[in-house]
């Protein structure tokens, strides 16, 4: 009793000193909780980029199709016809950006006959909401995917997946649980969401100051508390033994860049890793562009060629 009397009212120098101490600790940390609240806030709601293009006039006769997410809502898609019941690709955008930055990606995967459909997750393009960095946006792919299965132009039992970052976790995601997914793409994945919120706090140039980027962390696990126990996506890499994946690493991404070569050491076969000097494919220079589609397409031609079926 006399030491928690002591602290309330010390009367001492050195306990002066031990009550100041854990005031300012006190204080600190709760500064680093509401910053860190505060970051969390804003990287799980990124400025959107607009995805308003006027379709009609562009090239590949794209299809405005419209689909519905269990309790998230509308999304929005373009479907660009390939051969007739030839496999489809379904390209999923990376944090911050949105389908209308795919579409030279789209028109490489068409010429060579591939039908391609591009949609905007939560938060992303026209969307409102926030992102949960693959939790519900694995729902959006499972949503498209089911979509683009139900045409009667496409073969519903050939579907290949390219995705970025955020993209690349809703498309493993959702690949490990379907088995219509024959080949698939990861650029510059990560494990779990949260290793992809403390990449963007170290980013705003605070992930340096003690507990910031773990106390980041925890606030999103809470945001999403019904997924906290969900597994890292390396759990059920098995699931996906048999299945074409190629991980692209990006020279100057390494944080995200070590988590994708990690990721490829431990997928099951067949697996190819592609390494290049620059990533986001969105900010790639023309030549460096080129060169990307040009190996995503060969992997594809590949692993999932695009032949017609018979039965369409």
């Amino acid at each position: 009793m006399s030491i928690l009397y002591e602290l309330r009212y010390p009367t001492k120098w050195y306990m002066k000193l031990v009550t100041a101490v854990l005031a300012l600790i006190f204080f600190a940390v709760l500064a680093t909780v509401a910053i860190a609240g505060f970051l969390v806030y804003r990287i799980v709601k990124p400025q959107r980029t607009s995805s308003e293009i006027d379709m009609e006039s562009f090239p590949g006769k794209p299809d405005l199709v419209d689909f519905t997410v269990a309790g998230i809502g509308v999304r929005h898609g373009w479907f660009f016809p390939g051969l007739r019941g030839a496999p489809t690709i379904v390209l999923c955008h990376g944090y911050g950006s949105s389908r209308g930055d795919l579409l030279t990606l789209v028109s490489a995967l068409q010429d060579h006959q591939y039908n391609v459909f591009v949609f905007d997750f939560a938060a992303h393009g026209g969307n409102e909401g926030i992102t949960t960095f693959g939790y519900r946006e694995t729902d959006e792919v499972r949503a498209a995917v089911d979509t683009v299965a139900a045409r009667n132009d496409v073969d519903p039992g050939r579907i290949g997946l390219w995705g970025y970052n955020l993209g690349a976790y809703a498309a493993l995601r959702e690949a490990e649980n379907d088995h219509r997914v024959r080949a698939i793409v990861l650029d510059s994945i990560y494990d779990q969401p949260q290793q992809m919120v403390k990449i963007g706090v170290e980013r705003t140039g605070l992930g340096g100051f003690p507990l910031m980027a773990r106390s980041a962390a925890f606030s999103f696990t809470w945001l999403n508390y019904k997924y906290r126990e969900d597994p890292p996506l390396s759990k059920k890499l098995s699931a996906l033994a048999g299945i074409p994946k190629l991980f692209i690493e990006a020279s100057d991404d390494p944080e995200l860049g070590d988590i994708t070569r990690q990721m490829f050491i431990k997928a099951p076969e067949p697996r190819d890793q592609m390494i290049i000097p620059h990533g986001n494919f969105v900010a790639m220079d023309d030549n460096d562009k080129r060169d990307y589609e040009n190996r995503v397409v060969s992997f594809f031609l590949l692993r999932l060629p695009a032949t017609g079926n018979a039965t369409h």
